[in-house]
């Protein structure tokens, strides 16, 4: 079964005051294996710290030695810290899974050069990978599908402040017309690997690219004149009202000689049927 590790930070009050300390429940598989740590700081620097897996405070510098042996004296004060594994780190837990654990953010993918400069010379593709959570991710290079290892490098995770993460992961590369890069993403949110493609295309070809697109726009641009002239046209013609003389002269204009016959008939056949009704 696949475990993982949260971290939380909590309030657990020291037996005096230091300068700074810090309570860490580490959870692996959900609360199958628990570990606290309470961690205390002078000057910025660790020097003492109680660890539930050894169960009693250890130094950390010379500085935390004779406090370490106090507080392992105190056997009652000992027994407490122990037992906040289950009173504060299992107690806890339970509070933050659903929105920790179990919360799942799916990862934006972008594929972009660094540089815009003509094919074979150096540049860096970049894969951008932004808005995941959780933090466990794995962001692989491909080259005309086989994977690339060399010059891979990244920046790590960088924490956005908002309980989501992002990352880079750049391939250096010489990239040859009709080469096709491809970053592949792997992460809890996804039940299968995300994959954005980038294709190395020479001067002509993007030109050529960029005149069909320009083309494709333009027509769009006719068309939406087009259309817009035409139902304004539309609307400003006379509507057929079916009385006397109006009805007649708009019978006229639409089917010129043709409508002479029906200029008699039209009328008295409505005017019959209106005075029936």
């Amino acid at each position: 079964r696949r475990g993982f590790t949260m971290l939380l930070r909590l309030a657990i009050h020291p037996p005096w005051s230091p300068k700074q300390f810090k309570g860490e429940c580490h959870f692996f598989n959900g609360t199958e294996r628990v570990r606290l740590l309470v961690r205390f700081f002078y000057n910025q620097e660790e020097f003492v710290r109680f660890d539930s897996d050894v169960g009693e405070y250890r130094a950390v510098t010379e500085l935390g030695r004779p406090i370490a042996e106090h507080l392992n004296s105190q056997k009652d004060s000992l027994e407490r810290r122990r037992a906040e594994v289950d009173t504060v780190c299992r107690h806890n837990y339970g509070g933050v899974e659903s929105f920790t654990v179990q919360r799942r953010v799916h990862p934006e993918v972008t594929v972009y050069p660094s540089k815009t400069q003509p094919l074979q010379h150096h540049n860096l593709l970049v894969c951008s990978v932004s808005g995941f959570y959780p933090g466990s991710i794995e962001v692989k290079w491909f080259r005309n599908g086989q994977e690339e290892k060399a010059g891979v490098v990244s920046t790590g995770l960088i924490q956005n402040g908002d309980w989501t993460f992002q990352t880079l992961v750049m391939l250096e590369t010489v990239p040859r017309s009709g080469e096709v890069y491809t970053c592949q993403v792997e992460h809890p949110s996804v039940t299968s690997p995300l994959t954005v493609e980038w294709r190395a295309r020479s001067e002509s070809a993007q030109s050529k690219m960029l005149s069909g697109v320009g083309g494709f726009v333009l027509g769009l641009l006719f068309l939406g004149a087009g259309l817009f002239i035409y139902f304004r046209n539309q609307k400003g013609e006379e509507p057929l009202v079916p009385t006397g003389n109006t009805f007649s002269s708009s019978l006229r204009n639409r089917f010129g000689g043709q409508a002479r016959w029906l200029t008699p008939v039209i009328p008295a056949l409505w005017e019959a049927e209106a005075g029936g009704s």
